[in-house]
């Protein structure tokens, strides 16, 4: 693990969001060895940090994430494992699938590339800045872009996500957004401020609540109808018998603002 002095990725917490910077800026944030630990470790807390309710991911520097730096000499920017060859952990970083139920937000404050875009189709929310670029420029390179190409698919329909995965050029904000891919542009200078506002909006709602709802979205296509229905069913009980859903009724009742508790 990276020390204090050289840490890659900045954590910071207040009023229940969670900013994770990527902090790398002279490589443009490309993902090494030891960012790799950094970046999971940041993840992880946020996954588990109960103050925590609403995540803001964004890059320091001209870049969100430039891709995995094919130079670094702290380890495989994929993870290193112990093991053989082939049995490793499929899914072991949040853009390759770590099931986090809390909604997070990127904030695309310039190039967004390979690794940096498989994150992004992990986030619920894109605000880009109007500097930002997105490219999955692995083809280019011969490597194939695998947890990619899973996802870009369902989040902005296949010609758009095919138009990226195999061509490996680069678009920018505008067409980002015209293909759905970014829900929001904004000024370069803007967009810390925009991803805060859309985050204080976030943290109005019941925090239990909403992982429950973005869980049922997430696992919901992947069963059959009555399947995801009863699972919907089970997922309001549960979260019907928490104190947060108790204090939504009686803030209804009384006129006033819920005071949420995560609990």
């Amino acid at each position: 693990m990276s020390s204090a002095m050289d840490r890659t990725v900045r954590y910071e917490l207040a009023d229940h969001v969670a900013t994770i910077t990527l902090d790398r800026p002279d490589k443009l944030n490309a993902i090494d060895g030891a960012m790799r630990r950094d970046i999971n470790e940041a993840f992880a807390r946020f996954r588990f940090d109960d103050d925590a309710w609403v995540g803001i991911v964004t890059g320091n520097g001209r870049a969100f994430c430039a891709g995995a730096d094919l130079g670094s000499q702290t380890g495989n920017p994929a993870g290193d494992f112990p093991g053989s060859f082939w049995e490793r952990p499929t899914v072991n970083s949040f853009e390759s699938g770590w099931e986090i139920f809390k909604p997070v937000i990127a904030a695309v404050n310039g190039h967004c590339l390979g690794y940096g875009l498989t994150l992004l189709t992990w986030c619920d929310f894109v605000i880009a800045g109007e500097r930002a670029t997105f490219g999955f420029p692995e083809v280019r390179v011969g490597i194939p872009t695998t947890v990619g190409a899973l996802r870009l698919p369902q989040k902005i329909g296949w010609q758009y996500a095919m138009e990226l995965l195999l061509t490996g050029e680069r678009i920018d904000a505008a067409r980002a957004k015209e293909i759905g891919l970014a829900g929001w542009v904004v000024g370069h200078d803007d967009l810390m401020s925009e991803a805060r506002a859309l985050a204080a909006r976030l943290v109005r709602g019941a925090p239990l609540a909403q992982r429950a709802t973005k869980e049922m979205a997430v696992r919901g296509p992947g069963m059959g109808a009555v399947d995801a229905t009863r699972f919907g069913e089970t997922m309001r009980r549960v979260a019907a018998a928490t104190e947060d859903a108790a204090e939504g009724v009686a803030a209804f009742r009384e006129g006033r603002e819920p005071v949420w508790k995560g609990r």
